[in-house]
């Protein structure tokens, strides 16, 4: 390595993409897309190309299709207008010397009718995840969901691979699956939440066969190498995201099934509670350490890193690249103020969803006096 006290600063190549640095700009819904038809905007355009020097940018949670969206004011990609609105974003960050996937997600149970023209949620079983939905008139309790039948999930499997060849028209240089937190993906992966005696449920197999076919079916749509996948195995204690004795064994099939497809990395997110005394208790909180056996391909970490935590993981071996949140918000230039030792700038909790461009694009640059690591 180059850095060897901050590989992060490395150059690396996931599947198709080289990358110049291992820090990745993780995945943050600002719900900054002010309009019905879930456009992405202007501001947008401008937001994600200030922070241009990541290793790789994720944007944020976008729905593959109309019957997937579960907040107010995130952007899709399943119409020619979305695709024209994303489009000005890639333009922005690719001419910034930018890398950009976008992130595809489904949320699943967790919507609520008043987002879906009155439809109920899909999922699995009929099962509430007991969460609260952000709607048009404010935060409102979820539903009993509809059970998928077995056209809903054909339908939402060729939702996705419409989002990936989308994507390429968009200019985006790969996607990633949202398989994180409370979206459809997990609620198969959970049995507390996926009831189903048929080939979707009832085993760990089945638990995965719903995540492996929207995989296969985004790769075929463009390549492995242009794909990647989120997961969070430690999610547990989320309205009813309760890990029960299957998840972990659900968790560690599913990773393993991806280490054969050869994709451009799986990003795993780590848990947000203490898991002691859970199922999944082993996982810790660096879930790469459990997974990293299983995954022969790139592993990115995610989750409460610091430039000096996020180094130590990849010297070790269990990460190949860090994925940071928050600290993007404040700091456009992360990467600059990484790597010159300056400190990073607080953020407005405040302004973090929601708004016009104050907390999102008026982040200003730190002034470069400090010496280069």
């Amino acid at each position: 390595m180059r850095n060897p006290n901050h590989p992060l600063l490395d150059p690396i190549r996931l599947g198709d993409i080289d990358l110049p640095n291992r820090i990745i700009m993780a995945s943050m819904t600002r719900a900054r897309t002010d309009n019905p038809g879930f456009v992405p905007n202007a501001l947008q355009a401008q937001y994600y190309a200030q922070r241009a020097s990541a290793g790789l940018i994720l944007t944020e949670g976008t729905w593959p299709s109309r019957e997937g969206v579960g907040f107010i004011n995130v952007p899709g990609l399943y119409t020619p207008e979305q695709v024209d609105g994303w489009r000005r974003v890639t333009d922005a960050v690719h001419e910034a010397g930018g890398r950009i996937f976008v992130q595809l997600g489904h949320i699943g149970s967790s919507s609520h009718p008043d987002l879906l023209d009155g439809a109920l949620p899909l999922a699995p079983s009929a099962v509430n995840p007991g969460l609260r939905a952000f709607t048009p008139d404010g935060f409102k309790d979820t539903v009993t969901p509809k059970a998928m039948d077995l056209s809903d999930i054909a339908r939402t499997v060729e939702d996705y691979a419409k989002a990936g060849r989308l994507a390429q028209a968009a200019g985006f240089d790969g996607v990633e699956l949202h398989g994180i937190n409370t979206y459809l993906i997990p609620t198969f992966l959970y049995e507390n939440l996926n009831k189903r005696t048929d080939d979707y449920g009832g085993s760990v197999e089945n638990r995965a066969r719903l995540p492996l076919q929207i995989i296969d079916a985004v790769v075929a749509s463009w390549s492995p190498g242009r794909v990647g996948i989120k997961l969070s195995p430690g999610l547990t204690g989320v309205g009813n995201f309760i890990v029960g004795a299957e998840t972990l064994p659900t968790f560690e099939y599913l990773v393993g099934q991806l280490s054969k497809r050869h994709l451009a990395y799986l990003q795993l997110m780590n848990p947000i509670n203490d898991l002691t005394g859970t199922p999944v208790e082993v996982l810790g909180q660096d879930v790469t350490r459990h997974f990293r056996s299983l995954y022969s391909g790139a592993l990115i970490a995610n989750g409460g890193y610091t430039f000096e935590t996020g180094n130590a993981r990849v010297r070790d071996g269990f990460a190949d690249a860090i994925a940071y949140g928050a600290p993007f918000i404040s700091n456009p230039d992360l990467v600059e103020r990484f790597s010159t030792g300056l400190s990073l700038s607080p953020s407005d909790r405040d302004t973090y969803y929601g708004g016009r461009g104050a907390g999102y694009v008026d982040y200003p640059k730190a002034a470069k006096s400090a010496v280069s690591l």
